[in-house]
């Protein structure tokens, strides 16, 4: 599995839960929004719960 921005930025769109995670990365570590996606596809998606929904944008 690889980081795709456009498949991360898809993932957090569609669930509500990054989403908020996503803005709070962003704001209190003041990184740019791709620094803040690659950080969460690290922390929640390649050893985290949203692995699955991740492989699952591949599929469409």
């Amino acid at each position: 599995m690889k980081f795709v921005k456009t498949k991360m930025m898809q993932l957090v769109k569609e669930n509500e839960e990054l989403k908020v995670r996503y803005n709070s990365i962003v704001k209190e570590h003041d990184l740019e929004k791709t620094l803040a996606l690659k950080a969460m596809y690290h922390s929640e998606v390649v050893e985290g719960k949203f692995q699955g929904l991740y492989q699952e944008l591949f599929k469409r």
